[in-house]
């Protein structure tokens, strides 16, 4: 059963930029990994998908993406809207034209390539050359560290200035929503600190956000709306701020109920 937590936004609903509705995904047709999950993103906001590994966290990215097929996945029931208008079942080409960029976890950067030349890959689907060099200069304003390594090769970054390649290739593509999976996976605190603050420039911006993310720390840090998933489905959902202070969610994450033992969000 889902539960919300109270306390949401007064006066007008705030408009919303990508839903969820009652999601089901098959992998390899037997295997339910996702069981009725409703989600939404609002304009301009960041909201967080919490959970321990295996609850479903990444296959609902990848669902939204339309990248399931690559693991033998598929969607069996609910939908998928983005700005209102359908797109269940969509390619992942046809997601990136709709302004929807997915940043998968395991910093998969084209290793080969210099740090430009990633970049560029971004924008393969802008207007021209002069879109994708104002798209690149954005990137390099944005995050400066990426201008100073813009011919190095890729594959010699550390793990968090590849992160910050995947991300910055992302905004070259001039996205409405980025999806990031598992940002601060393995990264030292400084970094983990560095990319969150880049995250967090991106909102303010404007950009509308959903993170993946194990570190609830900083995740509810820069989050305006939170999702707790566990066995495929959304156990409770509420305020960021609200979230931080749960003491449920705090004993979640660290795997103990009060008297010591293990214990699931949904017991």
């Amino acid at each position: 059963m889902e539960h919300s937590l109270p306390g949401g936004a007064g006066g007008g609903a705030p408009r919303e930029i990508l839903g969820v509705e009652n999601l089901e995904v098959l992998y390899a047709s037997v295997i339910l990994a996702l069981k009725g999950v409703n989600l939404r993103v609002e304009e301009g906001k960041c909201t967080v998908l919490l959970g321990p590994n295996g609850a479903g966290k990444s296959t609902l990215l990848k669902a939204v993406s339309g990248v399931l097929a690559i693991d033998d996945g598929e969607v069996s029931a609910g939908s998928v809207r983005f700005e209102g208008r359908p797109i269940t079942g969509s390619t992942a080409l046809q997601t990136v034209a709709e302004g929807l960029i997915h940043v998968v976890e395991g910093r998969k950067v084209l290793r080969h390539l210099t740090v430009e030349q990633n970049l560029v890959v971004g924008g393969h689907l802008l207007p021209g050359q002069a879109a994708v060099k104002e798209r690149l200069d954005f990137v390099f304003d944005t995050i400066p560290r990426l201008a100073q390594l813009r011919g190095r090769t890729s594959g010699y970054l550390s793990g968090g200035e590849q992160q910050q390649v995947l991300i910055g290739r992302a905004m070259v593509a001039k996205p409405r929503v980025v999806m990031v999976d598992e940002p601060s996976l393995g990264l030292a605190p400084k970094m983990i600190e560095e990319i969150f603050n880049l995250l967090g420039k991106l909102k303010d911006a404007g950009l509308s956000l959903l993170i993946v993310e194990q570190n609830a720390q900083a995740a509810l840090g820069l989050a305006d709306h939170g999702y707790v998933m566990e066995g495929g489905r959304v156990v409770l959902e509420g305020p960021a701020s609200q979230l931080r202070d749960n003491e449920d969610i705090r004993e979640f994450y660290l795997g103990m109920g009060g008297a010591g033992e293990r214990k699931s969000y949904r017991e």
